[in-house]
């Protein structure tokens, strides 16, 4: 069982930045995808980025340019990077670990996007 803790979910203003982080109890080794979602109040749980074991990366087209998601393998950490933030990116934010076939969700961390 691979438990993943999140951390970086803030308070910020609008055109701010932060970063999250998702790190693993175990080692990510073989084949994984490795990514963010987010869930808004009263909206569906949606795919922020993804991080393949062959290196390709995906976004969704709303943060196209200002998000980037990146791994630590030092670490067990994957990062999503946030930048120019914008009130519609406030929500609850998760990492999940898809490796070889089995998913790990973390818990969540509240981003809250607000003047």
């Amino acid at each position: 069982q691979v438990q993943l803790v999140e951390s970086g979910g803030a308070l910020v203003q609008p055109g701010g930045s932060l970063r999250l982080s998702c790190t693993a109890s175990a080692t990510i080794v073989g084949i994984y995808t490795l990514a963010w979602y987010r869930q808004a109040p009263g909206k569906q749980r949606e795919l922020v980025a993804a991080l393949t074991s062959g290196g390709s990366t995906n976004y969704a087209d709303s943060v196209k340019g200002r998000f980037t998601i990146s791994r630590d393998k030092t670490k067990n950490t994957v990062y999503l990077h946030m930048n120019s933030l914008k009130p519609e990116d406030t929500a609850v934010y998760y990492c999940n670990f898809d490796l070889g076939g089995r998913g790990y969700w973390g818990q969540g961390t509240q981003v809250t996007v607000s003047s």
